[in-house]
């Protein structure tokens, strides 16, 4: 996970409303359904597991595209507003 000023505003808005893109992970991972629940998670662990998805590294059937639409930077405030979330 990236430090700097992405991640501190990705902190800031830990306690604000979900960042743009971030209620789109709701529908699988808000934890309704069998796939991992987001909520709590390492935000590096989201990171990286989103980066490994865009890469096409890690296997997927949905996942690649979703992770293709945000930049490394969204991602790391969209996986820090999930790590502070209960």
């Amino acid at each position: 996970m990236r430090v700097g000023g992405v991640a501190v505003l990705a902190v800031i808005l830990g306690a604000a409303a979900p960042p743009q893109g971030a209620s789109s992970c709701s529908g699988c991972h808000g934890g309704v359904a069998p796939l991992p629940v987001l909520a709590g998670r390492d935000p590096g662990e989201i990171v990286a597991l989103l980066d490994a998805f865009r890469a096409g590294t890690r296997p997927a059937t949905v996942m690649d595209r979703i992770a293709k639409g945000f930049t490394h930077d969204e991602t790391v405030v969209i996986a820090t507003w999930w790590a502070g979330q209960k």
